[in-house]
């Protein structure tokens, strides 16, 4: 069974950092493209990075390039998403996906951890 655990999730003030995880079960994320898509209240999905499988290179989204940063561990089957410089704008319910850039529509996610904004 396929399976993305979200970790990591909180309160932090304008500025701080975080540090988000999944856990994958059920396949080897190294072979596939994994991402980070975020949804605010009242809000679409959003695409946030992604990391390719094999060579591992990332793409990031404009609004986070420079603050996030996507990585990946094979030997943990867990892909992380380090976010720093946080800014209102980035409070929102982050999900873990098997999906390519810019998928919103991502068939394959977890249940999301929270990430809240705020000082």
């Amino acid at each position: 069974e396929v399976q993305l655990v979200e970790s990591g999730g909180g309160l932090v003030q304008p500025g701080g950092s975080l540090s988000l995880s999944c856990a994958a079960s059920g396949f080897n994320i190294s072979l596939y493209w994994m991402s980070w898509v975020r949804q605010a209240p009242g809000k679409e999905l959003e695409w946030v990075s992604s990391i390719m499988p094999g060579n591992g290179r990332t793409y990031s989204a404009d609004s986070v390039r420079g603050r996030f940063t996507i990585s990946r561990d094979n030997a943990r089957n867990t892909v992380y998403l380090q976010m720093n410089g946080l800014k209102s704008e980035d409070a929102a319910q982050y999900y873990c996906a098997r999906a390519p850039p810019r998928d919103t529509a991502p068939t394959t996610r977890g249940q999301g951890t929270q990430v809240a904004v705020s000082s």
